[in-house]
């Protein structure tokens, strides 16, 4: 229906744009743990690539050979069972970490919160801290916003290629990388990947950072399906806190009728989210505790006990409880039988890897036909095998079959495999014709190493044909 003449109809946005967050820089305890989990993740990422285990990379994704090279561990596609168990411990550890104190693994150790941490850190360098910055991206066009803002983003570039080129480092080895760059012969893959990783590093953590947990990280919405009233999150206790105002550093609060906050809006200037941890739990809380640190500090100069912004439980908070009863219930049996099912998984996990025999064979009957007589007057059968050699010498394995009367293997028995090859070879088996029934027989491969370690058995079937 058209609106009445004279009438203009009010305009209402259904989006409103994000402020820019200016985190100001905060140090404490928990600070210490996140720059210390920040090395530690990166000494890991950057480092491994260049770390030799014999005469190979000691950690590489060789997809073009099918290849896995963990240390000392050779893993074929075959084996991804192990995978498989490596991402089923991933997952529980993360339901287990939540269940116990919220989002761990998005405040310390979550690529994105690293990498977040890193440019922010090269950000406060070069334009300086919280009102430094924000006096620069206010202020009109100079000479000095120019070359700061360009320092800042070629340091960023830098750091998201190298970023980018260590990712394909893990999959094609990082020495023959370095050349093929100096060289001019990367493939279009490889440059495609490095690319592409380093432009995801330097948009994300760049210029999205806390949007991509706010909107675009699926853990912020599963968090709530994994928290509980007993989970450690962090937290403000309304109790002490309120009412919140502005004071002296002598004033009597209790005289006053205020509580513990001074309402200096400093736990809010520290979020690298921008939210305001007074209002109760959030979802776009990270449980980083930047706020915890700073406002331990405010209540250090003000005279006031600690813990005004704390880890602690919702339960611990309405029924006052103290720390012995709060962890008491932090120990709950959700949390001990997730506990022992991934202790149980990864014991189960490190024990296969132990017994896991080094040789892998799969048989393979010759589908052109399905027996034949041989010039001799013997009944023949052909298979192919494929022996897969995990370890990282040369090995000899020897070929046996058993399962019916007389027969043998026509071709040879000993075969050499290169270090972590795998090789197809032809096998010929034969009996005396006419000395078995018609029909499918079950017969057996037995291959086992020179050595006497390995031995892997296989079955299959003889054809002996009407």
């Amino acid at each position: 229906m058209p609106a009445p003449a004279g009438d203009e109809g009010d305009e209402i946005s259904l989006y409103a744009a994000s402020k820019k967050i200016y985190p100001r820089t905060v140090q404490g305890v928990f600070a210490q743990w996140r720059w210390g989990f920040v090395v530690l993740t990166q000494l890991l990422f950057y480092g491994l690539p260049w770390l030799e285990w014999g005469q190979r990379q000691a950690v590489l994704f060789d997809l073009g050979a099918r290849r896995f090279y963990i240390f000392g561990l050779v893993l074929y596609p075959q084996d991804f069972i192990y995978l498989t168990g490596l991402l089923i411990i991933s997952a529980l550890s993360l339901f287990l970490f939540t269940a116990v104190a919220g989002r761990l693994w998005c405040g310390y150790a979550c690529p994105q919160t690293v990498y977040s941490e890193l440019f922010m850190w090269i950000e406060r360098k070069i334009e300086g801290d919280r009102s430094a910055r924000m006096r620069l991206d206010e202020g009109d066009f100079s000479l000095e916003k120019l070359v700061k803002k360009w320092y800042k983003h070629l340091i960023w570039i830098f750091l998201s290629i190298w970023t980018g080129f260590t990712f394909v480092g893990y999959f094609t080895p990082i020495r023959d990388l370095v050349m093929e760059f100096f060289l001019e012969r990367m493939s279009s893959w490889e440059v495609f990947w490095v690319f592409f990783y380093g432009f995801a590093t330097y948009g994300n953590a760049g210029f999205m950072r806390e949007q991509v947990c706010k909107y675009m990280c699926p853990y912020a919405r599963l968090q709530r399906a994994m928290f509980d009233h007993d989970t450690l999150i962090v937290t403000y206790d309304a109790e002490r806190g309120e009412p919140r105002g502005a004071r002296s550093k002598k004033a009597d609060a209790s005289a006053l009728n205020l509580g513990a906050c001074i309402d200096c809006t400093l736990c809010v200037q520290v979020c690298p989210t921008g939210i305001d941890i007074r209002k109760g739990l959030q979802y776009e809380c990270i449980g980083c505790g930047a706020c915890i640190d700073v406002c331990d500090t405010v209540m250090d100069k003000m005279g006031y006990a600690r813990g005004l912004v704390r880890y602690a439980t919702q339960n611990a908070l309405s029924h006052r409880w103290s720390s012995r009863q709060m962890w008491q219930r932090v120990m709950r049996p959700r949390v001990v039988a997730y506990t022992a099912l991934l202790v149980a998984l990864i014991l189960g996990l490190l024990i296969s890897l132990s017994l896991r025999t080094p040789l892998r064979v799969d048989v393979v009957r010759d589908r052109a036909s399905l027996a034949r007589i041989t010039e001799v007057g013997t009944l023949e059968n052909v298979y192919r095998l494929q022996l897969m050699n995990a370890t990282e010498q040369s090995q000899t394995y020897r070929l046996r079959v058993s399962g019916l009367e007389g027969l043998e293997i026509k071709t040879a028995t000993d075969i050499e495999v290169a270090p972590a090859q795998a090789r197809w070879v032809i096998v010929r088996a034969d009996i005396p014709y006419g000395s078995a029934p018609q029909g499918s027989h079950k017969i057996t491969f037995d291959i086992q190493a020179a050595n006497g370690k390995d031995h892997v058995t296989e079955k299959s079937v003889f054809m002996v044909p009407r």
